[in-house]
Parts: C-alpha cells; structure tokens; sequence
C-alpha cells in the first residue's frame, strides 16, 4: 500500500494566517504606535499574562512576540514570533519554541521529527491561543514603552 503525499491547503492556510491577522489587531489595536501590549487571561485555572511585544516596524510589516508568563505548571508555555503583513491583512508564525522558518511540507520522518504540516500546525496553535485571548483575556495593566528598531 503506498502512502498519499501531503500537499498543503494554501487556500485553508491562507485564511487562518488572514483569521490570525484579525485576532492579533483586535487584540492590540495600537501595535503601530505603542511597543508593548500585556493582558491577563485564566487557564486551567492559573491565571497568567500573555505579553505582546513588537520587535520590529517596517512601512507594511511588523514582527512582535508573544509570550506567556509567568511559567505554567501544567504544560509548555507558548511562545511565538510571528510576521503580520499589513498590506496583505496576514499572519505568520516565523518562530515557535525556537524552532524557526517552517517549509510548507516536511518528508516524514525528518532530522528534526518536525510534522509534515509543521507550518499549519503552528498557525493553527497561533490561531488557537489567540482566541482563546480574545474570549477569555482581561486587562491587566499598562507597560513601560520598549525601544523598537526601525
């Protein structure tokens, strides 16, 4: 029995980057003026601040980092570079744990066991722990702004 190669779903792949846009502009309406965002959110639980920090401006892209603190007891904590592309309404996880440039399709298995649908599965995370942000997360407090390179 041979085993059917895995394709990626450009079109599906392409509306949760478009989806995760959304949801991290919602979530940090003023990524385009101030450094730093920081919200409180409770899972399982503990409650826990999620810290969105930008690391980079450009005139239609930006690149933050988001992170969960402080360490959780009950699982790995979430943390991700991810590249919104203003122009385009998209965005893409560029680093997970990290882990960083995802191909679209890995052969299986791979050097770095990493899944043939790496790029997917940690968009699809992203997605995931965004809404989860959204439905579940309270201001907490403001932050000093951080220097950001241009």
């Amino acid at each position: 029995m041979t085993e059917k190669r895995y394709s990626i779903n450009l079109p599906a792949h392409m509306a949760e980057c478009d989806a995760n846009y959304l949801r991290l502009m919602k979530l940090f309406p003023g990524m385009r003026e101030h450094a730093e965002h920081v919200f409180g959110v409770v899972v399982a639980g503990e409650s826990l601040e999620v810290v969105i920090t930008v690391l980079e401006r450009g005139p239609y892209t930006t690149l933050v980092r988001m992170k969960q603190l402080p360490e959780s007891t009950w699982g790995t904590n979430p943390s991700m570079t991810v590249r919104l592309y203003h122009d385009a309404r998209s965005a893409e996880v560029v680093e997970y744990q990290r882990a960083r440039h995802f191909k679209a399709v890995y052969g299986y298995p791979n050097e770095r066991m990493h899944q043939r649908d790496e790029k997917v599965q940690v968009n699809r995370l992203l997605g995931e722990f965004l809404a989860l942000c959204l439905s579940d997360g309270v201001a907490v407090r403001e932050r000093a702004p951080a220097p950001v390179s241009i």
